[in-house]
């Protein structure tokens, strides 16, 4: 299994940034001690590579590859390249997205996501799908990861969430929760960062769902999101208040945290808040 370490950062900005700027961002986190840069599903198997050749053990993983992006056969060939060229150090993170995304074309397309998700890992045969982790929130999805693949990479989750996953998935599925982060200890300012990340994610129904199934109220999800949910969902605060954070998901069953810096100017590379939340963790 791919060593990803305790943590990592999950990044869109690395995608956008130059490819000096990837070689030096990728070169300090691996010194400071992260084991993992996640990236989304857009242009995923064109930023790994650059990413993992800026590094010599940084582990890169997809947060997702959504299945109604990718065909199988396009998955096997790049895990197949990514293995050839850095063995051991990339792990596929897999996702069935949203049906507000994939159906907005009025395809259709998005129908019962564990069936597409099961049928997904047939075609991609066990030599790949025993090595992915499912973007799985759920009891069918978390349950389809623990039977079908390496384990889960829950994301949008309160800390609660992950002790709930481990129960499913068992002590020996990886767990990888994704966490989002505001280092700002003034509460309307960082609760005003949180929101702006958090108004897409809240008119989704799968993340609405999965907070629903865990006891949040109407009156918690309808936007922008009582504080308590906010507060939940984002880690505000100084850098030992994001510690603490991430130690409450590693006490409840993670294996492995990826943090996503949330900022005002959220295309800049947040390397300040990497350093920070690194430094003692």
């Amino acid at each position: 299994m791919t060593d990803i370490g305790r943590l990592g950062v999950w990044t869109f900005q690395l995608g956008m940034a130059s490819e000096p700027e990837q070689r030096d961002a990728v070169a300090e986190l691996e010194s400071i001690g992260y084991g993992a840069i996640w990236v989304p599903t857009f242009g995923a198997f064109d930023i790994v590579p650059k990413l993992l050749a800026a590094g010599t053990t940084i582990c890169a993983a997809t947060g997702i590859a959504s299945i109604y992006q990718y065909d199988a056969p396009t998955i096997v060939r790049n895990v197949r390249s990514l293995d050839a060229s850095y063995p051991d150090r990339f792990l596929l993170g897999l996702g069935v997205s949203h049906p507000e995304a994939v159906n907005r074309d009025g395809s259709g397309r998005y129908t019962k996501p564990i069936a597409a998700m099961a049928a997904f890992l047939d075609d991609l045969g066990p030599e790949v799908a025993e090595r992915a982790v499912l973007a799985a929130l759920r009891s069918r999805m978390l349950t389809l990861a623990r039977d079908r693949t390496v384990g889960a990479h829950p994301y949008f989750i309160p800390v609660e969430h992950t002790a709930r996953a481990r129960d499913i998935l068992g002590p020996d599925k990886l767990l990888v929760p994704e966490q989002a982060v505001v280092l700002e200890t003034d509460p309307d300012a960082a609760r005003t960062l949180a929101r702006g990340h958090m108004a897409l994610y809240l008119q989704l129904q799968n993340y609405r769902n999965n907070l629903r199934w865990l006891g949040w109220s109407e009156d918690d999800l309808t936007p922008p999101g009582s504080d308590a949910l906010v507060d939940a969902i984002v880690a505000w605060g100084d850098a030992d208040a994001i510690r603490a954070r991430i130690q409450k998901h590693h006490d409840n069953g993670a294996d492995h945290v990826c943090i996503q810096v949330l900022r005002e100017d959220q295309r800049a590379v947040p390397l300040e808040e990497w350093r920070a939340i690194a430094s003692t963790s």
